[in-house]
């Protein structure tokens, strides 16, 4: 019975397929909006871990003042130096490696080209802590750290304003007044999730950026790399407390640093992404309540149009639940096709629009699953109304019909 009443509706299907196809077209938009939304919202949740992750693995950042970032309230707030590096490095287990570092903006010179950015003086654990790698050159070795020496390491986007297509590596830049040998090229990271140029580097030792460039020993940002397998929570209070003993903050006496575990940003971010996706993904949803309508509408039409059919079929002795079940089977029949199209419709769409935004496309085969149950259940909803209305006709009056 099923099977007959599936190819009774696949022959009214073909009997009118601009018809169908306008009925399906809500369902085929609104699968395809709802998958497409959440397939790129999950791409773009990748994105930000993986860019996160760029940062470094286990990785913990200790600043000056109650906030990070621009506006941070600092002020007042006395920096670190190199010796509270030492000390967690030192005093504390679990830690792997620990990168003391200070920034100044600078103008980098060239020939004749230039280019405004920012110097960052470190040492070599800057590197491992963030997660960078070496395309071309070497790191600073012990000598360079101790004296001070003005060599550079450089990242990609610095390398094409000043050196174009040219490797940079021996190659020297002027930093104010004085050269500066560039001994190394990052490998690219790309843009960060906050909009940044992580390419956008040049790191030296830490004491060259202090004497030549800051004129103080002050160190404004230590990065902290934990060890796999130490909790990191546990290490966040030991360094808490170790800052706190070596800045001299008494009893409930208010801290003046900050320590971030970039896993919260990492979580902090997703968390937004999911929430923005979910609300896209809901309003596309409304989308198929309309489709739904739109299927009610047109069986109703159909009814209409088939009474005399149905008048007969009850006349020689179908029953009003074959009757039902024939066009409850039509509706579904309708929705699941544009259920399917509209998978299909989302998959080309989705991988076009990843490749457009740059962000991984991920398939999650639980939203094509439950879209195309949502559809199928749509079918069964808006469909039931018109299906039972046909079942109820009175067959003498059905037959008088014309």
């Amino acid at each position: 019975m099923l099977w007959n009443a599936l190819l009774l509706a696949l022959r009214e299907i073909r009997r009118n397929l601009t018809r169908a196809f306008l009925t399906i077209l809500g369902i085929m938009i609104g699968v395809s909006a709802v998958i497409t939304m959440v397939t790129l919202g999950n791409g773009a949740t990748r994105a930000v871990q993986a860019q996160i992750g760029s940062l470094g693995s286990n990785l913990l950042i200790l600043r000056p003042g109650q906030r990070l970032g621009p506006g941070r309230e600092s002020s007042g707030a006395p920096n670190f130096r190199l010796a509270d590096a030492q000390a967690i490095q030192s005093q504390i287990n679990g830690i792997k490696a620990v990168a003391p570092s200070v920034g100044r903006a600078v103008t980098l010179v060239r020939l004749a080209r230039n280019w405004s950015t920012s110097v960052t003086g470190s040492n070599n654990a800057f590197f491992s802590t963030g997660n960078w790698a070496l395309a071309e050159g070497r790191v600073f070795s012990d000598t360079e750290e101790r004296a001070g020496k003005a060599v550079c390491v450089i990242g990609e986007t610095v390398r094409r304003e000043l050196f174009g297509n040219q490797s940079p590596v021996g190659g020297d830049i002027r930093i104010k007044q004085f050269a500066c040998e560039v001994i190394g090229l990052l490998a690219s990271k790309g843009q960060s999730s906050f909009g940044m140029d992580q390419d956008d580097v040049v790191v030296m030792p830490l004491r060259t950026v202090q004497r030549r460039l800051t004129g103080n020993q002050d160190v404004n940002t230590i990065r902290i790399s934990v060890s796999d397998g130490v909790s990191i929570e546990r290490t966040m209070a030991n360094v808490r407390e170790l800052m706190r003993e070596r800045r001299k903050i008494t009893g409930n006496e208010e801290e003046n640093f900050s320590l971030l575990d970039t896993r919260q940003i990492a979580e902090a971010l997703s968390s937004t992404t999911r929430v923005m996706t979910m609300l896209l993904g809901a309003v596309a949803a409304v989308s198929l309540l309309v489709g739904g309508i739109g299927i009610m509408n047109i069986m109703l039409v159909s009814v209409t149009e088939r009474t005399r059919e149905i008048g007969i079929r009850l006349a020689i002795g179908a029953r009003a639940r074959e009757v039902l079940l024939q066009f409850l089977i039509e509706a579904v029949t309708l929705a699941c096709l544009g259920g399917v199209i509209g998978i299909l419709i989302a998959t080309l769409a989705s991988y076009q629009l990843s490749g457009l935004m740059q962000v991984p496309y991920v398939f999650d085969t639980r939203i094509n699953v439950l879209s195309f149950l949502f559809s199928a259940a749509i079918g069964v909803i808006f469909g039931y109304f018109p299906a039972r209305r046909a079942a109820r006709l009175d067959p003498i009056e059905a037959l008088r019909h014309e």
